[in-house]
């Protein structure tokens, strides 16, 4: 099994380049089902992306890529598919759950398996199947799998969430995307990656307009040759943040879009981080003298949970007790064993972490218990004493391009064995 082994206390110096949205990328390829001819830019090559393009080409899509333009291309030119999403393709990622509105809304039927993915929570598919028997889907759930079926066609409804949830709204989108009449979403997700989606939709002559926590979806999909670039990724630009607070003399990220992430600057300010921002530009610099900090993790435009593993290795660097509470997901803490084993000092309390700084961290044998847990110790390991090696980085790579490459080119002392 590979392993990451980390050589700590190195200054880092130089310039990061974010990758494509994996987030984003995810519900636009499953959009491609509803499409003839799609061409996708800026795409991320990490592990999730390849097992949604297989899922595509199970399903019976053709999907080619273009390597050196960051590109694939997509074409469904057939009438009669494939419309099973087999637990073999969903199990270790939850977003292939994403098929099933675009499967039942073009082709009237589908059945896909129960989705896996990090272990982070239950994250029950229930609103997913909520919205789509408000537009008609009549569903049971049997043998580990999802099957959906809607004779007549998907019909335009009103659908208000009692919770928020990114996958629900992402697949109401996407089967309200062949519904007749208007389907008005509320409580609905806004990140940046489903406004991606949005603009995606509306290339296909979908009417979308967003109020607040309102999505409204009308009009017609015209099929035809589509092209998009997918946004950058906040999260792994909030990250290697993080790592230039903790260690770099300076690095540049260029070709960014700062408007997605007002939040995780705000945080990082607060904190005394020293940034130089630009709308399409940031430098980062090793910030000292941090300041404790309380956050909560909530849904877009709060911090996302997806940064709450990350800044909690920059609060162990910070002055005095700073506090997370994690209100998105049940079992995200699962990292802090291992930042235990490493030095730092947290204490966890139902879904509130407690977190003294500033702590020496030493290097250790961790293992990694899922994607953005598996990057909070790569952190670790660059500000820790002597060497730490990460076991189980498969999650590192469901999620990040070429980290290994990123920061070597920044003078980190960093290997895959």
């Amino acid at each position: 099994m590979r392993k990451l082994l980390i050589e700590g206390k190195k200054t880092l110096s130089g310039s990061i380049e974010i990758s494509g949205s994996k987030n984003s990328t995810l519900p636009i390829l499953a959009a491609t089902i509803l499409n003839n001819k799609t061409v996708i830019k800026n795409i991320p090559y990490v592990n999730d992306v390849f097992t949604m393009v297989d899922l595509l080409k199970f399903i019976g899509l053709k999907c080619h890529f273009l390597k050196k333009q960051k590109s694939i291309q997509i074409t469904n030119d057939k009438t009669n598919i494939n419309t099973v999403a087999p637990y073999k393709l969903v199990k270790t990622m939850r977003a292939g759950v994403l098929v099933l509105g675009p499967l039942l809304a073009k082709y009237k039927k589908a059945k896909v398996s129960l989705p896996g993915g990090c272990a982070i929570g239950t994250r029950p598919v229930d609103l997913h199947l909520f919205a789509l028997k408000k537009l008609g889907a009549k569903i049971k759930i049997k043998n580990g799998y999802i099957i959906a079926s809607a004779e007549k066609g998907l019909h335009g409804t009103n659908i208000k969430f009692p919770n928020i949830s990114v996958g629900a709204t992402e697949n109401a989108l996407l089967a309200s995307a062949l519904a007749t009449g208007t389907t008005v979403i509320e409580n609905c997700a806004i990140e940046p990656e489903i406004q991606d989606l949005i603009g995606f939709l509306r290339k296909m002559g979908l009417k979308i307009t967003i109020l607040g926590r309102k999505i409204s979806v009308s009009g017609k999909i015209e099929p035809k040759k589509i092209s998009h670039k997918v946004i950058s990724d906040r999260i792994e630009l909030g990250t290697y943040l993080i790592a230039g607070a903790l260690t770099s003399k300076k690095i540049t990220f260029k070709n960014i879009d700062t408007s997605f992430i007002k939040k995780e600057i705000e945080t990082l300010k607060t904190m005394g981080v020293k940034m130089n921002i630009k709308k399409n530009y940031i430098e980062v610099f090793r910030s000292n003298n941090l300041k404790k900090i309380n956050i909560k993790t909530q849904p877009y435009p709060g911090f996302p949970t997806d940064l709450q593993a990350q800044i909690m290795i920059l609060m162990t660097q910070a002055t005095g007790q700073s506090k997370i509470t994690e209100n998105i997901f049940e079992n995200r803490f699962m990292h802090v064993p291992e930042l235990r084993r490493m030095g730092a000092k947290i204490e966890i309390r139902n879904n509130v972490a407690n977190i003294s700084g500033p702590s020496s961290l030493t290097g250790a044998e961790v293992m990694a218990t899922d994607l953005r847990a598996s990057v909070s110790l790569v952190l670790a390991g660059l500000i820790a004493d002597k060497r730490t090696s990460i076991n189980r980085i498969y999650h590192l790579e469901r999620g990040y391009q070429d980290l290994e490459k990123k920061l070597k080119n920044c003078k980190a002392s960093i290997k895959k064995v």
